[in-house]
């Protein structure tokens, strides 16, 4: 299996193939909004801003696993990121991160990179950076922003 294979689910319940974003250089982030991390959304848009003609998509899967953090609907959800952040990347279902209902991305991307935690996502805004054929290059903890994750990306770019 491999990334461009998976199926997953955007904001409105409907089927993207991650085949669409063959090519590109993907940011794909566990998020939520009444997270202490809740800020990098300013961070995350800013590269999106910067990155976006050069082939970057950012992939916002919110997730209220940890603290019910994002515990509103995924309207509600990109409502409060679009207005206090100003967030126009791609959002996507809501999705649950570690365990048995975990969402089969989520499950791919932590088999490539299964960091220092082991293969378990600790919390939010955990970051996985894929290059343009797939791979998944990078994990980033949560307390790493995307300002210093900018070399990294552009790297790929």
């Amino acid at each position: 299996m491999a990334l461009y294979d998976l199926i997953v689910k955007d904001a409105e319940g409907n089927d993207v193939s991650m085949k669409d974003y063959e090519g590109k250089v993907l940011l794909i982030v566990n998020t939520a909004t009444g997270c202490g991390f809740t800020p990098q959304y300013e961070g995350l848009q800013d590269l999106y801003e910067k990155y976006q003609a050069q082939g970057l998509e950012i992939l916002d899967f919110p997730c209220n696993q940890f603290g019910n953090q994002a515990p509103g609907t995924e309207e509600e959800i990109e409502d409060f990121c679009q207005s206090r952040y100003g967030v126009t990347f791609k959002m996507f279902k809501k999705v649950e991160v570690n365990g048995e209902n975990e969402a089969p991305i989520f499950t791919y991307l932590k088999s490539q990179k299964g960091g220092m935690m082991g293969s378990k996502i600790k919390w939010n805004f955990t970051k996985f950076l894929v290059d343009r054929n797939g791979n998944v290059v990078e994990r980033f903890a949560p307390t790493t922003t995307p300002e210093q994750i900018d070399a990294a990306v552009a790297k790929l770019l």
